[in-house]
This record gives structure tokens, C-alpha cells and sequence, in this order.
């Protein structure tokens, strides 16, 4: 399996990110001027309640080609799913028994992609409610064509075990090998290709807040995971007029709606809410000078 990785990142946790891949695509002073450059749309994602303190504000702003609004209603998905969204005995069966697997079958089927090769092994809450956490395994052997793929109910944290996934989303490109994670927030579009060809791993999915680093308390400044060592990627747009169909998965449910141009049209970008990754070969167990002095 190859390590290489040919997209370039903006490096940091939580910081005010910008990023525009056309000179001046993005607006200097205004978040919405009447006529934003190069004729783009302006959108912005929100990540939390636009009420809350500027310290927990999270959002982003996007020049688009065309509104990400442009697209027809959201059927159900026609597809058998396992996704579960409410955790309780009429979904779940309840055991107070430890419990541990063998890595999970890959498919023998020639196309499944990585929505299709979703499934829920556990978790806790209900997705409705804004409240717990889902875990979910993927087991892939196709990349994904012309579909895109968001969660309205919380944050992905994607933990690959076997083969690299290149990730699009609407802020640009991502490689995330085995030994690396990423989050792909609430909202936010990605689609997942298969560099490496059959594919698996974990995911975990948080329906309250955002991932957030521990204080480090008596550690001191330094230790654990340090916020430069994470990437965000930069912005990489492309302008297409084909058939896309956007998976979205709400209240635990899959729906899906058919639009004639790319989601992946972003041209400029500016915000703290974005998606990133990390690797977890850079983690220092308390501040451990064998690792780092």
C-alpha cells in the first residue's frame, strides 16, 4: 500500500482557515457583497448556533458556482440500509456481555461503495434528539461515482484499517491512510474514493457537539495531540454539468436527491468549521521526552 499524498493542507485545530483556488475568489472585507467575484454564490454552513459566544462559533463561508439548494426533493433512499439512528429495544438488542469482533468480511460483491458498506454495530441515544453516539464499520470494494454522501445528524470520525480513502468534500481533497483519522463534520458533502481497492474500517459518529482537544491539565503546555500537527485541506473546485446524487443520512434514515452539476463546486473558502485529519503517529503520550525534546 502506498503512502503518498498529493494534496497540500493548511496545518492547525480550530483556526480561521482560508483558502481559494483562483486568484481573488474570495471577497476581501464583506462575507456577502452584492456581486461576489468571478459571479460565485455565497453560502455559509454552520456548525453551531449562530447565537452562541464568538469562543464556540463555528461556521464557514463558500463561493460556489451554483447554490448547493440546486437540486430535486429527497426521496428515501431505495436501498436496503443498517444504519441505526435511535438506540433503544425496539431497534437495538441490549447485552450487558463484553464484546469483540474479527475484522469484518469485505464484500464479495463487485460494487459496493462506501455508502452502501455502512453498517451500525452499536451505540447509545438517538440522533433526533441530538443526543449520544453511533458506531458504524465500512466495508468497501468500489469508489464512489457521481453520488456524495452527508450526515445531518453529527460528526464522522473515520478510522481506515485497510487501504488509503481519498476523500473529496466541498472544501477540497484529503488521503487518510490506515494510522490516520479524520472528521468530516455535520453537514458537510465528501465522497470517497478506493486508491488502494477493497476497503474497511470504523467510524464513529457523535450526534451532541464537535470533537474537541482535552485540556492538558498537569502535562503542561505541551503533549498528546498538538494542534499544528492536524490538516485541513485547501480549496479545489470542479465545474461539471452531469448527473450527481447526494446521500444524506437523517434521523438515523438515508435520503437521497438527483442535481445536474458536481457538489464539489467550491472556489474559495474562509471559516473555523471544515473537515481535517491527523496522524496518529504524532501523538506524544504525556508531553514523553523519548518522542519529543
Amino acid at each position: 500500500m502506498s503512502t503518498s499524498d498529493q494534496y497540500i493542507y493548511q496545518s492547525g485545530f480550530g483556526n480561521h482557515f482560508s483558502s481559494e483556488a483562483l486568484p481573488g475568489a474570495l471577497p476581501v472585507g464583506q462575507n456577502t457583497p452584492q456581486v461576489c467575484p468571478y459571479g460565485l454564490y455565497a453560502e455559509q454552513l454552520s456548525g453551531t448556533a449562530f447565537t452562541v459566544a464568538r469562543s464556540s462559533n463555528q461556521r464557514t463561508w463558500f463561493y460556489r458556482i451554483r447554490p448547493s439548494v440546486m437540486h430535486r426533493p429527497f426521496e428515501p433512499y431505495n436501498k436496503e440500509s443498517h444504519m441505526v439512528g435511535t438506540f433503544d429495544t425496539r431497534t437495538t438488542e441490549p447485552t450487558p456481555t463484553q464484546i469483540r469482533w474479527l475484522p469484518f468480511d469485505i464484500p464479495n460483491t463487485e460494487h459496493v461503495d462506501f455508502i452502501d458498506g455502512l453498517h451500525t454495530i452499536g451505540g447509545a441515544g438517538d440522533a433526533a434528539l441530538k443526543s449520544g453516539l453511533a458506531v458504524h464499520i465500512y466495508a468497501a470494494t468500489a469508489s464512489m461515482n457521481k453520488r456524495a454522501f452527508s450526515s445531518s445528524d453529527g460528526d464522522f470520525l473515520i478510522v481506515p484499517q485497510q487501504g488509503r480513502l481519498d476523500i473529496t468534500t466541498e472544501f477540497g481533497s484529503l488521503i487518510v491512510a490506515p494510522n490516520e483519522i479524520a472528521v468530516i463534520q455535520r453537514g458537510m458533502r465528501f465522497s470517497v474514493a478506493l486508491p488502494d481497492g477493497p476497503s474497511r474500517g470504523y467510524m464513529l459518529e457523535i450526534f451532541e457537539n464537535h470533537f474537541e482537544l482535552p485540556d492538558l491539565g498537569p502535562i503542561g503546555a505541551n503533549g498528546l495531540a498538538n494542534p499544528r500537527d492536524f490538516k485541513t485541506p485547501t480549496a479545489k473546485y470542479e465545474h461539471t454539468n452531469d448527473e450527481w446524487h447526494i446521500v444524506n443520512k437523517y434521523q438515523g434514515e438515508l435520503f437521497v436527491a438527483a442535481q445536474d452539476h458536481s457538489p464539489y463546486d467550491v472556489v474559495a473558502w474562509h471559516g473555523n468549521y471544515a473537515p481535517y485529519k491527523y496522524d496518529l503517529a504524532n501523538f506524544a503520550v504525556i508531553n514523553s521526552v523519548s518522542f519529543d525534546h
